[in-house]
C-alpha cells in the first residue's frame, strides 16, 4: 500500500477526550449528560453497535439509558418507548437503532423522536436545516468524515467529490452537507449509486471518492484516479468481519484512504458523543429555541464546519 492512512482512531481518541472535559464541567455544575438508545431485537452489528457506544459512554462520563425492546414489539409499544425517551429529563440525546424489523414503521418511529433529542441528526426539522444551509444537529458519520479530512489538511473547496451512495444515514446527508458554501465544504459534489450503469466512469474523475453503499468491494482499484482521496463510509458484514465498501487494492493508487478498522467507524462514535454533550449543554437553556441557536455548532465544537450565513 501506498496510500496514506486516513487515522480515525487517533483523532476520535482526541474528541474523546474534548468530550470528556465538557462532561465534568457539566457535572460539576449538577447537569449529568445521559445519552439513550432504544434497541429493537437481536440483531447483532445492532446489538455491538449499541454496546461501544454504551462504552464510549462510560469512557467520557455520559450517563447511558437504555432500552433493549423485543423483535415482536408492536408498533404502539414502540412509539410508547420513544416518548418515554422524549419526555425523560435524563435523556438529554437519543437514538433508536436502525434498521428495525420489517414489521416496524421506521418513518414513524423518526418522525416521533424529539428535534431537540435527536442525536443521529435524522429528524426532517434537522435534515431541513441542513438543506436550508444551517445545520444544527449534524448527521454523524458525514460530520465524522469531514472532521477527518480537515484534520488531515485535505480540502473540500472547489474539489470534485464523488459519493457513492444516496441513503439516508450518510449519502444523502454528506452529499449536502459538503457542498455547502462554508469551511471544510463547498466541493462540487456527485452524488451515484449502483443503479447507475456507468458509475466507474464518474468515479475516476473523483479528487475524493466517499464510498458509503453498503456493498463489499464495490470502489475498485482500477476506478479510482491515482492520487485520490478515498473514504470507505459503508460497510458490511461477512459473518463477524467487518467489510468495506472499498476494495484494499485501491490504497495502491490512492493518495489517501482510511482503514478498514479504525477509519470512519470511531469518528462515527466520536460524533456521536459531540451530539449528545451538545444537547445537554443546551438542555437548560431558559430559551426553548435555543437548541438551534447559531452558538450551539462553534468553532470549539465542530472546527471543520463552522456555521456562517453564506449559503
Amino acid at each position: 500500500m501506498t496510500a496514506k492512512i486516513l487515522d480515525g482512531e487517533s483523532l476520535a481518541t482526541k474528541i474523546r477526550e474534548e468530550v470528556a472535559n465538557q462532561a465534568a464541567k457539566l457535572r460539576a455544575q449538577g447537569i449529568i449528560p445521559g445519552l439513550g438508545t432504544i434497541l429493537v431485537g437481536d440483531d447483532p452489528p445492532s446489538a455491538r453497535y449499541v454496546a461501544m457506544k454504551h462504552a464510549d459512554c462510560a469512557e467520557v462520563g455520559i450517563e447511558s439509558i437504555h432500552e433493549h425492546l423485543p423483535a415482536d414489539i408492536t408498533q404502539g409499544d414502540l412509539m410508547s418507548a420513544v416518548e418515554r425517551f422524549n419526555s425523560d429529563t435524563r435523556v438529554h440525546a437519543y437514538l433508536v437503532q436502525l434498521p428495525l424489523p420489517a414489521s416496524l414503521d421506521e418513518e414513524e418511529v423518526l418522525l416521533s423522536v424529539d428535534p431537540a433529542k435527536d442525536v443521529d441528526g435524522l429528524h426532517p426539522v434537522n435534515l431541513g436545516l441542513l438543506v436550508m444551509g444551517h445545520p444544527r444537529v449534524l448527521p454523524c458519520t458525514p460530520a465524522g468524515i469531514l472532521e477527518l479530512l480537515s484534520a488531515n489538511g485535505i480540502d473540500l473547496a472547489g474539489r470534485h467529490v464523488v459519493v457513492v451512495g444516496r441513503g439516508l444515514t450518510i449519502g444523502r446527508p454528506l452529499a449536502l452537507l459538503a457542498a455547502l458554501k462554508r469551511p471544510g465544504c463547498n466541493a462540487a459534489v456527485t452524488v451515484v449509486h449502483t443503479g447507475v450503469p456507468d458509475m466507474a466512469e464518474h468515479v475516476r474523475r473523483a479528487d475524493i471518492v466517499i464510498a458509503a453503499a453498503g456493498h463489499a468491494g464495490l470502489v475498485t482499484r482500477d476506478m479510482v484516479k491515482p492520487g485520490a482521496v478515498v473514504v470507505g463510509a459503508g460497510t458490511s458484514w461477512e459473518g463477524r468481519k467487518l467489510l468495506s465498501d472499498v476494495d484494499e487494492a485501491v490504497g495502491e493508487v490512492a493518495g489517501w484512504i482510511t482503514p478498514r478498522i479504525g477509519g470512519v467507524g470511531p469518528m462515527t462514535r466520536a460524533m456521536l458523543l459531540r451530539n449528545a454533550i451538545s444537547a445537554a449543554m443546551h438542555s437548560s437553556a431558559t430559551n426553548p429555541d435555543a437548541m438551534y441557536s447559531d452558538a450551539m455548532y462553534s468553532d470549539a465544537m465542530y472546527p471543520a464546519i463552522v456555521d456562517s450565513k453564506a449559503t
